[in-house]
């Protein structure tokens, strides 16, 4: 068993990150083949609101809730894709007291316009499914396949912001019980909340104030969540992948990566690089002097192309040796650039393979 094979076998979260055009999610659809194929109950969620997890496991769409994958192995496979507004309600049906706290904020205008488009709720709604996959019991192993952007590793701040939002002194006053806000002691607060008025109009304020007084009591489950998670992300349980590529523009998003995951007191277990130019024993230097020597031969065309493969080969080493530098202690996996694109369950199998290969 290889190191990476090893890897999956013993943790519950795996985390893939990296930027886009890397085969991220590929990566990550077959990381949860794997575990299937080695008897494990895998799921796979990802944060992308694109197909591309879907179209990599050759189905036509997914949902917010698991839908299995059925295929040749001991263990069972399952994806499925966040969906922001879904993920919310249940969190709040969750954590209401009663089904009628539940229903004054879902039936909430302010909630309604907020709870899919607010800056950071894709983040922290992406953690609460992370939760509740892994609570469920459900899973052996929980695979995330975050965005392909540089933001890709904000859902690791959500519990953090949440915390921050719960002891925020505005928040506290608005919730606080048998006081309307505008008669809250703190009058700065309420001059915030006037003037605030003014600009988007008393309704929107009023529908806000009445959405933080329902959400009133929630709090310690909330935080209690979050607290949960973030112990959950930091500890042994939970591996971060990079997936990289060796070409030269991603090697700067590489390290940006790393240096974040490092920000956030964590380490990558594991360096994925996609798409490695196969090595020849033909050194660069030896290639070259065959060019010239076969110039003007029927050799000639082969010689060239030997040369490109050989020069563009050492150029890839070069560079994954800059990612293994900087990444001394991860496990390292090369995947050799494939004739195909991967866009079924058997291109997913040859990945899965090669991640595992011993």
């Amino acid at each position: 068993m290889n190191a990476y094979a090893e890897l999956i076998g013993g943790r519950d979260v795996i985390v893939c990150c990296g930027t886009g055009g890397v085969g991220k999610t590929t990566t990550a659809a077959a990381t949860a083949v794997a575990a299937a194929r080695s008897g494990k109950r895998a799921v796979v969620v990802t944060i992308d609101p694109a197909k591309r997890l879907a179209d990599a496991l050759g189905i036509a769409e997914l949902g917010n809730t698991p839908t299995e994958i059925a295929g040749p192995w001991p263990g069972k496979l399952a994806a499925l894709m966040l969906d922001t507004k879904s993920t919310f309600d249940d969190v709040v049906r969750r954590h209401a007291h009663d089904d009628h706290q539940a229903e004054r904020i879902l039936s909430n205008r302010f909630y309604r316009n907020v709870s899919g488009t607010l800056s950071g709720t894709q983040d922290y709604m992406a953690v609460e499914k992370l939760s509740e996959l892994y609570d469920s019991g459900d899973w052996d192993l929980v695979v995330v396949d975050t965005p392909p952007t540089r933001d890709a590793l904000a859902f690791l701040e959500a519990p953090k912001l949440l915390a921050r939002l719960l002891d925020n002194p505005i928040y506290r006053i608005v919730t606080a019980p048998s006081r309307g806000v505008f008669r809250a002691v703190n009058s700065a607060a309420q001059t915030v909340l006037r003037q605030l008025a003014r600009v988007v109009g008393a309704t929107v304020v009023d529908e806000a104030v009445a959405f933080f007084q329902a959400f009133e009591g929630m709090e310690d489950g909330f935080r209690d969540r979050a607290n949960a998670t973030l112990k959950l992300l930091g500890d042994q349980r939970t591996a971060f992948v990079l997936v990289a590529s060796p070409r030269a523009d991603t090697l700067m998003e590489a390290r940006y990566f790393l240096d974040r995951i490092r920000t956030a007191d964590l380490d990558a277990a594991a360096v994925v690089v996609n798409r490695v130019l196969p090595s020849v024993s033909t050194s660069p230097e030896r290639a070259t002097e065959l060019v010239r020597s076969l110039a003007g031969t029927q050799a000639a065309g082969a010689a060239v192309a030997l040369a490109d493969l050989a020069g563009s080969g050492a150029e890839d080493q070069s560079r994954i040796h800059e990612i293994t530098d900087a990444a001394p202690d991860a496990i390292m996996v090369q995947v050799p650039l494939l004739a195909d694109d991967v866009h079924d369950l058997d291109g997913l199998a040859t990945i899965a393979d090669l991640l595992t290969a011993d």
